[in-house]
């Protein structure tokens, strides 16, 4: 089993899976930007791994447009050195277009994970002996008008067979990379990996999301996950 392989049966597990008003768009870039994703994990999948960190779901200006999580365009390009031929979704919404590494847009979720990666540990290559980003759900869900939904917001019915089958696409990756600390970004992550990896032998924590819609992430983000981290053993 590999990051490929998990990657194909979680698609294949979603690709019936229905949603509701108010979602009216879904995207997945595991599909259209299967290239820069493929990259990704070939060249920094390392198992095993110390620190897997798991985001909620794909942003419209970062995984959306590159593949990565929290991928924003100039850290996956200038950064992580990834670029590779995006498609788009066969039904896209007017007001989250996927325009791939072009998108002008700066996700700042990802702009500040990858930003205190890069301050941190200098090279991907040291970033990933240690660390490896995930996402939970690989879909992104619009509104009408072109707001997000994210995967807690959407129907217990809906949520059912969604979490369902990305708890075992996670239980399966963090099997295949071993870690010892799984750490969901936000605490929605931290509360489905519990979930998702009940029985196996890693320690479950949380970091705050980095998105500026959360107030305690513009207060100083990287000194506070550096704390989190702390408090849970791991030294940066």
């Amino acid at each position: 089993m590999d990051l490929e392989t998990i990657t194909d049966d979680l698609s294949d597990e979603l690709r019936p899976l229905k949603f509701s008003a108010p979602v009216t768009h879904v995207y997945n870039p595991l599909v259209y930007a299967r290239a820069p994703y493929a990259t990704y994990l070939r060249r920094y999948a390392k198992s095993p791994g110390e620190i897997v960190l798991i985001g909620m779901n794909p942003g419209p200006w970062g995984m959306a447009q590159t593949g990565i999580p929290f991928g924003e365009v100039t850290a996956v390009r200038d950064w992580l050195n990834i670029e590779g031929v995006v498609g788009t979704p066969a039904n896209m919404h007017p007001k989250r277009p996927v325009t791939g590494f072009n998108c002008p847009r700066s996700e700042i979720s990802g702009k500040r994970i990858w930003g205190w990666a890069r301050k941190k540990f200098a090279t991907p290559q040291i970033f990933f002996s240690r660390f490896f980003i995930a996402n939970y759900c690989p879909l992104q869900f619009i509104e009408a008008g072109g707001r997000n939904r994210t995967p807690n917001q959407l129907r217990a019915a809906e949520r059912k067979p969604l979490f369902a089958a990305c708890d075992r696409a996670l239980r399966r990756t963090v099997e295949q990379l071993n870690p010892r600390y799984v750490i969901g970004v936000g605490r929605f992550t931290r509360e489905r990996a519990r979930i998702a990896l009940n029985g196996l032998s890693v320690t479950i924590g949380g970091i705050t999301h980095p998105s500026p819609a959360n107030p305690k992430a513009n207060q100083g983000w990287e000194a506070i996950i550096e704390r989190e981290f702390a408090a849970l053993g791991i030294e940066i």
